[in-house]
Formats: C-alpha cells, structure tokens, sequence
C-alpha cells in the first residue's frame, strides 16, 4: 500500500487562528512560549530583527496579530501589504496599523494565484509561517520564496523567522508543544532544520544568511535569482 502523500495545502496551519486564540496570541505565543519553549525571546531578539529590515514599503506575509508591525509602524509615509490565508488574521492586524490603511490580500501563499499581481516591496516579513506550513523544509520553503522573490524590488530584503523541528533538541516544554501542534495540523515542522533553510533560500536568493537562536531560525536574503 502506497504511503498517503503530504498535504500540500495550509488551512490547518491557518485555521486555529480564531478570534479567540488571536486575543491571547501575544501572551502565549510571543511572551510565553518564545521565551521558555522556543528561547527566542520577543522583545530581545525578534522585534529589534522585524524592525531592522523594515522598510517603508512592506509585504508581511503570515500576519498573526499583527503584534510587529503594531510595534514598528513609525516610519514616515509607510505602505503596508498584509497576506494571509486567515480571514481572523487580516482582520485583527489589520485594525492594529489601521492608521496605515494597510492593504489586504487573502491567498495561500503555498498555492499563489497572482493576488499581488505586479507588486514590488522593500521589504517583505515571514515571521513564524514557515514551520505553520505542510510538508518538509525544502519543498515548502522553494516554494513560498518562488512565489516571493519576483515581488521583492531590487536592493529589498527577504526576513523572517520559524522554529525548527526535533534536530534542534528541543527543552520539556517545547518538546510537549512540538508534538501537540504536529499532531494537530497547527505546525508541520518536525523535520525543520536550519540546513534545508538556507537550502531553499540559496534556491532562489544569491545572498542568504541564516542563523539559530535558541530553538528558531533567523533568515534574510537579497537579489532574487531571476
């Protein structure tokens, strides 16, 4: 008997996303469990990073609550595209850098059907999509940064963030965190590791560098091979 194939679509990574887990979204996910499961502090580490490369002309592809750019959204004149699969989602964060008057596109950025049409953007954000997202590194990264790449304008930057799977030895907590959210469809991330990261983002980008804090990976990447 042949072995089921990998999903390949992302609403069940997108679909816990409810108004409910939203309101505590930023308590468990970016204060709680950044801190003590994943040991990638928020504050410390992955908002000074959000921030460093964002630009005043942004894609922030997988929203969450909205919490990065609700705290970074001070820049003068500044165009924000939000592109999620999650209608939750884009609205919640939406409504957190209204003042904005941020555009939003639903899409499965695994399946794209051309929503951004011929967008170009200075910067472009994947904080904690990744490892939300079926199937193993290599295949769904190629083809998340496939779609991407072309909407990146020349001397933009691809950043993001994502936790890694079981090579990255995880502590008690992450590992009790690790198995629920697999086994629910909420991550797909068991086999996540920073190699097949920088894999893919060399696939497509021809400067890429990657790195590991605590459990997460850090990434950016410039110049689209075309």
């Amino acid at each position: 008997m042949n072995k089921p194939s990998t999903p390949t679509h992302s609403e069940k990574g997108a679909a816990v996303y409810s108004d409910c887990v939203l309101k505590i979204y930023d308590y468990w996910v970016l204060g709680l469990s950044n801190q003590y499961a994943w040991k990638c502090p928020t504050d410390a580490v992955l908002l000074p990073f959000f921030r460093q490369h964002l630009s005043s002309n942004h894609l922030d592809v997988g929203v969450g609550s909205g919490y990065y750019l609700a705290h970074s959204s001070d820049i003068l004149g500044q165009r924000v595209t939000l592109l999620d699969l999650n209608d939750n989602s884009l609205r919640v964060a939406g409504s957190r850098v209204s003042h904005l008057q941020p555009t939003l596109i639903r899409e499965d950025v695994l399946h794209s059907d051309g929503a951004l049409g011929g967008a170009k953007f200075d910067s472009i954000s994947l904080f904690y999509l990744l490892h939300c997202l079926p199937g193993n590194m290599t295949d769904k990264a190629r083809k998340v940064f496939s779609s991407l790449a072309p909407h990146l304008a020349p001397g933009g930057v691809l950043y993001g963030a994502t936790i890694l799977g079981e090579e990255a030895e995880h502590n008690w907590l992450g590992r009790r965190l690790m198995g629920l959210y697999n086994r629910k469809g909420i991550f797909g991330n068991k086999r996540d590791t920073l190699a097949n990261l920088q894999f893919a983002l060399a696939e497509h980008f021809t400067n890429v560098v990657a790195w590991q804090v605590g459990k997460v990976a850090l990434f950016k990447a410039d110049m689209p091979l075309m």
